[in-house]
């Protein structure tokens, strides 16, 4: 788990960033990754995909019914997948 980085949305939380890069690179194009985060020891992993016909998040293969703001926040500056939690 690596720290909260504030403030800085569109980044790649740095303890999956190796993951998140080394999966960019062998994935057969089939699908985009759109968004990731570690979950900071308070939520799942994430990684939010489109495979160019659905939105969904790869870990769980939950549906995710957005095309944009994916992440809610718990009030506490924390940010999950609602979908996920269910």
């Amino acid at each position: 788990m690596c720290e909260k980085l504030k403030g800085l949305h569109n980044r790649i939380d740095m303890c999956i960033r190796p993951f998140i890069l080394n999966l960019n690179l062998m994935r057969d194009k089939s699908f985009k990754i759109l968004a990731c985060c570690c979950g900071h020891n308070k939520y799942p992993l994430t990684i939010v995909v489109s495979d160019g016909k659905k939105i969904f998040e790869l870990v769980s293969g939950k549906a995710i019914p957005r095309t944009r703001n994916f992440y809610k926040s718990d009030g506490k500056g924390f940010y999950y997948i609602p979908e996920t939690m269910k």
